[in-house]
């Protein structure tokens, strides 16, 4: 973990969304310095889904150390945030930091994306993250140290980060786009701006019910990486380190930090790599089968030989199989009955748990090993219709058969 050094002791942080999730935990971690917190978010009464509201946050900042001012904001109306920064500023004395952290996310195609979802994105992340960055820009010029960090991811052009969720993709790179301009805009201000972004997905309970429950804390990292990553971000000199685009783990190993697997939520797991990040360059990848014409058929055969009563019980779920490319097709794969069955078309008994879309020559990387599931899913080549958290337990079977292959 990052050592608190004191250097946010006195200062005054406006943070949006911070009643629960990677907020809340860079509102903790700059508590324990001393610091107040301005909790700028919706939740006043608790969500039915989700735990937390601003008052127990609020609880849990003084707990720690901090001084916390909850107010209930909605980032979309400009009349809710100046209100809450004069507040904030009547209370505290003036802004130090602004993390612009709320967020709102759909990850769907532009015909299943409502205009009032598009809307809803668009006015959380872009529009709510530009109209809190002026409406603090009065108090930062004058801010001791003055930072804006916004959880947003740097600016990768190309089209599969757009392909699967036009909508999403806009919205967050609006977030990044106000690093990229105002950091030269800000800079005659001496105030830093800059990004930070995970390496891997972080659980938070958002995540576990946008992931369809059991099984996706396996492949996470906990929301500490992203809070020990802030926290030395936002203890850096303001007029020397601004327009960054950073990853939480290279900013950790730049401090030093090099034991990651301490923030894993469940150690020696495999990590979901989080959206917008190529695929590390120096990854090695095995000889891959396409244009065989035999990869897919091969496969199948080899998952139908490895079925078990064991593999059924450790898996629990029904796949199907869609297939595109070279070899197209659509294939069923029974984990959830007596020892298991593979066969063509979609699930017999229609319970299944869990689609997966794909071109058949990465279905066949994907077994193999060339190709793990999660940065299959990140990257866009492959799509997942249920269960996120049934398709990650599918890597048991993979894991079996890489041998065999």
């Amino acid at each position: 973990m990052a050592a608190n050094t004191g250097s946010l002791a006195g200062k005054t942080l406006f943070i949006t969304g911070a009643s629960r999730g990677i907020g809340k935990a860079i509102a903790l971690k700059a508590a324990k310095d001393g610091a107040n917190i301005v909790i700028a978010a919706k939740t006043a009464e608790p969500h039915p889904k989700l735990p937390g509201t601003i008052y127990t946050a609020a609880k849990e900042i003084e707990d720690a150390g901090g001084k916390a001012y909850p107010c209930v904001v909605d980032i979309r109306y400009e009349d809710q945030v100046r209100k809450a920064v004069d507040e904030a500023v009547q209370k505290f004395g003036g802004i130090d930091i602004l993390v612009n952290n709320a967020s709102a996310i759909s990850l769907t195609g532009t015909a299943e994306t409502p205009m009032k979802r598009y809307d809803l994105m668009m006015g959380i992340n872009g529009r709510g993250t530009y109209l809190c960055s002026q409406a603090c820009l009065p108090y930062l010029k004058k801010g001791s140290n003055p930072h804006i960090l916004n959880l947003s991811p740097p600016l990768n052009m190309k089209a599969k980060w757009f392909q699967n969720h036009v909508a999403y993709t806009m919205a967050k790179y609006g977030m990044s786009m106000c690093v990229l301009g105002m950091s030269e805009e800000f800079r005659p201000y001496k105030i830093g701006v800059n990004a930070l972004w995970p390496r891997t997905t972080i659980f938070t309970a958002a995540m576990e019910m946008l992931a369809g429950g059991k099984g996706i804390k396996n492949q996470c990292r906990t929301v500490d990486i992203i809070s020990d990553a802030a926290y030395i971000m936002l203890s850096k000199e303001s007029s020397t380190y601004t327009g960054n685009f950073a990853i939480d783990d290279e900013v950790l190993k730049s401090a030093g930090i090099t034991d990651l697997e301490q923030y894993s939520c469940v150690p020696g797991s495999t990590l979901m790599l989080d959206f917008f990040l190529d695929e590390d360059p120096n990854a090695v990848h095995l000889p891959g089968s396409q244009g065989s014409g035999e990869g897919v058929s091969k496969t199948l055969d080899m998952m139908k030989a490895l079925l078990n009563e064991e593999l059924v019980k450790s898996v629990d779920g029904v796949f199907v199989f869609d297939l595109k490319g070279s070899e197209p097709g659509t294939w069923y794969l029974d984990l959830k009955n007596g020892s298991g069955n593979l066969g063509d078309g979609g699930a017999p008994s229609g319970d299944a748990g869990c689609t997966m879309i794909m071109n058949s020559e990465d279905f066949v990387r994907m077994f193999k090993g060339d190709l793990k599931p999660t940065n299959a899913f990140m990257s866009g080549k492959l799509k997942i219709k249920g269960d996120m958290g049934l398709a990650m337990r599918l890597e048991k079977l993979m894991g079996k058969m890489r041998p065999k292959l």
